[in-house]
């Protein structure tokens, strides 16, 4: 996972306000944790900041707290409430809305950073992952959703989620852009669904 860097640079402004430096830490924990995985700890962070653990420990007392902040700044307050209006939209096809949605959607998580921490999080058990698979699944599927259909949209996730994986977190070249990618998912996705369906009514 790689240990953090002797930098002592002070990397909050010391001039701010209690509320801004807490903010200030979350993003620069967000860039650490995400550059040297979980494992790295308070003191490696604070040095990372140009501070010491113990005026660290005044804004967060434990690495628990602050990675449930990371967590909160990352993954919940990028979240949309109007997507589930968008995937609801009976006046556009579902093709039209799902291909909306996963290109506002990968908008916001498809960088190094997102991609990054939240496979470093599933990896450490850290308890990042798991609540925010609950948090899509009850923001984007009705109640109604069986448990098939369930597994089949995650299939169109994963595929999607996939694509940053290579491009954000392995570096590694993909040959189309992202929305290009977003519409041909989405064409196989109903296309092999429709076929599924049919063969499962009989």
């Amino acid at each position: 996972m790689g240990q953090a860097e002797g930098n002592v640079t002070p990397r909050i402004p010391k001039r701010r306000s209690v509320t801004d430096r807490r903010q200030q830490i979350v993003e620069q924990a967000a860039e650490f944790f995400a550059r040297y995985g979980f494992d790295a700890g308070t003191r490696d962070f604070a040095r990372y900041l140009g501070t010491t653990q113990p005026l660290l420990y005044r804004y967060f007392p434990t690495k628990e707290a602050l990675i449930r902040e990371v967590y909160r700044a990352v993954y919940l307050d990028l979240w949309d409430e109007n997507w589930a209006a968008l995937l609801t939209d009976r006046t556009k096809t579902l093709r039209e809305r799902l291909i909306e949605f996963y290109r506002r959607y990968t908008d916001k998580i498809m960088n190094s950073r997102w991609m990054r921490l939240y496979l470093y999080a599933g990896l450490k058990g850290v308890e990042i992952n798991q609540p925010y698979i609950r948090l899509v699944e009850d923001r984007q599927a009705p109640e109604t959703v069986g448990a098939e259909d369930m597994e089949a949209a995650w299939i169109l996730q994963g595929g999607i989620f996939y694509f940053g994986v290579r491009r954000f977190v392995y570096d590694v070249p993909t040959y189309t852009d992202k929305d290009a990618m977003i519409a041909n998912a989405v064409d196989m996705f109903l296309a092999g669904y429709g076929d599924v369906m049919r063969r499962r009514l009989g």
